[in-house]
């Protein structure tokens, strides 16, 4: 049984770091990331001796906090601009600390009514948001699952036999080379394999080329294939940029063709007046994902899997189990979701909606996306800069040619990590390295960006 008082002594030491860790990151105090060798952390942190021996008290757990705390990366920093993981708001922490406590999985309606019931209401949200009033979602841990659980869902409706009677050789996913990696994965785990993954023809930042799908669907098909689904980016991960969903989303509807968007990072966007025009035609897909853990600004990881017609997803999966599947289920999560436990990740994107309310968490998306733009205006004006899109989301690709030199990128960024002051990620675009910068945390602001900026300059490349 828990010891109240450890517990809440314990509780009271972890608000206090963390408030503290918090505050020193959105100041800007100390890097942003510590790259310690694994071996190296582990003994400083004792880890091992701790697993072995056991006997934390508060006072110990302290001690350990602070340089565990020391040791992370700073998603609140203003110098944080790397992966596309967000600076979390306090509301969605307190849900983290309320599921730590109550562990109530949702999947299953009976074992945590309250926790479920939020996750429908989000859902409705949600659905509502992208378009999709007859639809149907269900959370999910994470983009890379997400994506998964809406190819299966296309399947079902391709094959329905699938689940079953096992996976036909003729289906074909269409795929932009823009795609997020998990596309691929989730093609190999459904037993598709790679040969399934069609590419399609794209320009040179990875856009579909809507004029060419009409060629690529009757090659397909000569081919005596069939399109399990089409898979369109919004905004794509490496670029931040935006396939044409409408016109997609027509020509899929024209050609009975499943359109799958991966709008993981972009759907967000929706709640901004200025930037929902990004996702036109969203509502002419069959699947929509949306990662909350990105741009709503919870903890990792909470993603929705949302479909437009009410009963795709529960088609998805098609199991027997004595011990779970039995009566009147209606309420229960389970059979539309990859997961049986499954965390009480609508909580968190309730507490930020209920904090900040859909114009907070919109114009925090706004803000970001305008930083972007921001660092994309003054890296155009210095002459060793170049930026080959202009952003549309809160992402940025740039290259550094100092006198036209060709500079190893890749060794750039490792330069910039090395004492921890920039965190900022790499990607190719027409087969050119690049440095990228997603802009995730509030504080990052001018000072920031012009501090990069020079600190790029100054380097030895």
């Amino acid at each position: 049984m828990w010891k109240i008082h450890e517990f809440a002594q314990a509780a009271e030491i972890t608000t206090a770091a963390l408030a503290a860790y918090v505050e020193e990151s959105q100041r800007g105090t100390g890097p942003v990331l510590s790259r310690r060798p694994p071996g190296d952390l582990a003994e400083r942190l004792d880890l091992r001796r701790w697993m072995r021996e056991g006997g934390m008290t508060p006072e110990t757990y302290q001690e350990f906090l602070h340089g565990f705390l020391e040791a992370g990366t700073r998603m609140h920093h203003p110098s944080y601009l790397g992966h596309q993981t967000a600076s979390p708001d306090f509301p969605a922490a307190l849900a983290e600390f309320v599921h730590g406590a109550t562990n109530n999985p949702v999947a299953i309606y009976e074992m945590g009514a309250s926790a479920a019931t939020v996750e429908f209401e989000v859902l409705r949200w949600m659905l509502d948001k992208v378009g999709f009033p007859s639809g149907e979602g269900v959370l999910t841990h994470g983009g890379s699952l997400a994506n998964l659980t809406a190819l299966l869902a296309a399947r079902a409706h391709a094959v329905p036999d699938a689940f079953s009677g096992g996976v036909p050789r003729d289906l074909a996913l269409l795929v932009p080379p823009s795609a997020h990696y998990s596309i691929a994965r989730a093609a190999g785990i459904m037993g598709l394999g790679g040969r399934a993954v069609v590419p399609l023809d794209a320009d040179r930042l990875g856009r579909i080329d809507i004029a060419a799908l009409p060629a690529a669907l009757d090659r397909l098909r000569r081919a005596g294939r069939r399109p399990m689904a089409l898979v369109a980016s919004a905004g794509a991960t490496g670029t931040g940029l935006h396939d044409d969903l409408r016109g997609i989303g027509e020509f899929c509807a024209a050609h009975g063709v499943w359109l799958h968007v991966d709008a993981a990072h972009g759907a967000s966007a929706l709640l901004s007046e200025r930037h929902r025009h990004l996702l036109d035609g969203i509502e002419l897909a069959d699947s929509v994902i949306w990662d909350a853990h990105k741009m709503l600004r919870t903890s990792a990881l909470a993603a929705a899997v949302l479909v437009r017609r009410d009963g795709d997803l529960s088609k998805a999966f098609q199991q027997e189990a004595s011990y779970l599947f039995y009566g009147d289920q209606e309420h229960d999560l389970l059979g539309r979701a990859v997961e049986c436990t499954k965390s009480e990740m609508g909580l968190k994107i309730f507490l930020n909606l209920a904090w900040r309310g859909e114009r907070g968490l919109g114009d925090h998306v706004a803000a970001r996306y305008d930083t972007a733009h921001r660092f994309w205006e003054l890296a155009s004006q210095r002459p060793a800069f170049d930026c080959p899109y202009e952003p549309e989301s809160n992402i940025v690709c740039f290259r550094y040619a100092p006198g036209g030199r060709d500079v190893d990128h890749i060794a750039l960024r490792e330069h910039l990590l090395t004492d921890g002051a920039f965190h900022v990620t790499s990607t190719e675009l027409a087969d050119v390295r690049h440095l990228r910068v997603a802009v995730m945390a509030p504080a990052t602001d001018d000072k920031t960006l012009h501090s990069l900026l020079d600190t790029i300059e100054r380097s030895p490349f």
